[in-house]
């Protein structure tokens, strides 16, 4: 643990988040996108490179691989990699050719774009005729009773402020709201699909730990927030959080004590999500060919 607690931020990302969460939705996307044998593949919100890792593996050697993504700390960690090119870049504006793709995916990202609308129509602009996109993203926080209840448990520790911020990743989990979000961008024929998976820590404790060393997640959170436990709880904020988070885990009928404690559940747009984190709903559209003026 202390391992984790010590590193950077995308460092924690990589070595805890993505196996016990992102790791496993990297296949499914690229299979949701129709990633062949020498294709050509853009990852747009790549991070460090989960999702298009799994792009490459079936892209093989004959193909090509890129991962964009606007944060230069995850590309640090990312270009660790070898066999794909990594670009710092906005989803808003890629830095690439009309058609250049053969397969455009996005997993776990788009939450956090600035426009939406606009990364999607970016997305189908550099995808080549008879192309596949595929964007996944984390389901509604209801479906993942662990991150439900941490949600509930950090209103009640720290205020709204901080549990409402905690949400925030969650806010795409309607299928209304992707499918709406297709149709502004003009995507033809984009279909929403959910899937379940399931999120994995070794303990309570790990995943505190992990949360709380990330500034992107609930690190961030506490440190921009200033917060601190309310009067009468002694310890640190990891102490209390994972102390009370057990009653509550208890509470909601989940076993703290098992050897791996799930705690989320994920769904996917064309293609990725479960409990206990996400639900991951996936746009898969078919790319169409037109002229766009910028």
């Amino acid at each position: 643990m202390e391992i984790v607690v010590e590193a950077g931020p995308a460092e924690v990302y990589d070595r805890a988040f993505v196996p016990a969460l992102f790791a496993q939705w990297g296949p499914v996307v690229a299979a949701a996108a129709g990633v062949a044998s020498g294709a050509r593949v853009l990852d747009v919100g790549c991070g460090t490179g989960a999702a298009t890792l799994a792009a490459a593996a079936r892209a093989g050697q004959d193909g090509r691989v890129v991962g964009l993504d606007p944060n230069p700390e995850m590309l640090t960690v990312a270009r660790r990699k070898p066999g794909i090119e990594w670009v710092e870049g906005s989803a808003e504006k890629l830095p690439f050719r009309d058609a250049e793709f053969d397969a455009v995916v996005s997993q776990f990202a788009m939450m956090f774009f600035d426009d939406r609308v606009v990364a999607l129509r970016e997305m189908q602009r550099v995808l080549a005729p008879g192309g596949r996109m595929a964007v996944a993203v984390c389901g509604a926080l209801a479906a993942s009773p662990g991150y439900s209840a941490l949600a509930a448990l950090l209103d009640r520790l720290f205020g709204s402020g901080v549990g409402d911020a905690f949400r925030a990743p969650f806010a795409l989990g309607d299928a209304k709201a992707m499918r709406a979000l297709a149709a502004d961008a003009g995507l033809v024929d984009a279909s929403v699909v959910e899937r379940v998976g399931e999120v994995r820590f070794a303990s309570i404790a790990d995943l505190v730990a992990t949360e709380r060393a990330c500034v992107w997640t609930l690190g961030g959170l506490l440190r921009r927030g200033a917060v601190r436990p309310p009067a009468g709880r002694g310890g640190s904020r990891a102490r209390v959080l994972r102390c009370c988070w057990r009653r509550r885990i208890c509470d909601a009928r989940i076993d703290p004590d098992r050897e791996a404690l799930k705690i989320c559940r994920a769904r996917t747009v064309c293609g990725s999500g479960s409990q206990r984190r996400p639900v991951a709903s996936c746009i898969n559209s078919m790319g169409r060919h037109r002229n766009r003026s910028h």
